[in-house]
């Protein structure tokens, strides 16, 4: 488990901007700050790549450095995750590419994950990054998870937020049966009795695009 806020840095900056309800109303400046966080943690994730040694030639002499050996492919689950998305494609710019659509419906008391969308890449032995903003319940995260794997066995599997609450920490600990890594930049409070993260950020999706009906 990873949260980039453990540590000051400029992410407090960004994280601040997407939760202030003044800043938050320049959609631009909200998706940018998305983006920019998904590209400080793309950068720590690609810590835990497998790298090769390879020859490159400058114009001086040959020498050697380690580059990436891994295939990684990054899947968001849409809409709100694109922006965040954005960011971890401009590092990670030879990345291949799947996308989930999924939305939250509620059930009586129950808040239920539902997916809609999948078009994802064959994924056996290939490193795989799943991007989605906020870790609520983490029943979406979950089934999306549960989804990809009809799609080939991966070699290391990532599963990245922005803001993530204990409880759906605990949901996927509690739930998926395989080796992952968790990435956040930051584990808040809990969830309140919406399933909505406090103190959060709001709706990410609406919060990036405008609202939907």
């Amino acid at each position: 488990m990873f949260a980039l806020n453990q540590e000051n840095s400029v992410a407090n900056n960004f994280l601040a901007e997407l939760r202030d309800t003044t800043i938050q109303q320049d959609r631009f400046r909200f998706r940018m700050n998305l983006k920019r966080l998904g590209s400080l943690l793309a950068y720590e994730i690609s810590k835990t790549f497998t790298f090769e040694n390879k020859v490159i030639t400058t114009p001086l002499r040959d020498t050697n450095i380690p580059l990436i050996k891994d295939e990684v492919v990054l899947i968001p689950i849409m809409r709100a995750a694109l922006p965040f998305y954005e960011g971890f494609l401009d590092v990670l710019d030879q990345s291949g590419a799947g996308f989930i659509g999924a939305w939250r419906t509620e059930e009586g008391d129950e808040v239920e994950a539902v997916l809609n969308y999948q078009a994802a890449p064959d994924l056996t032995g290939k490193t795989v990054i799943v991007i989605d903003p906020m870790l609520a319940t983490g029943k979406s995260l979950v089934k999306t998870v549960i989804s990809l794997l009809s799609n080939g066995q991966p070699k290391s599997l990532h599963l990245a937020s922005v803001i993530a609450a204990p409880e759906g920490i605990d949901h996927v600990k509690k739930s998926l049966g395989m080796d992952y890594h968790l990435w956040t930049c930051s584990i808040d409070e809990k969830l309140n009795d919406q399933s909505y993260i406090v103190p959060g950020l709001g709706d990410a999706g609406d919060l990036s695009f405008g609202p939907k009906l």
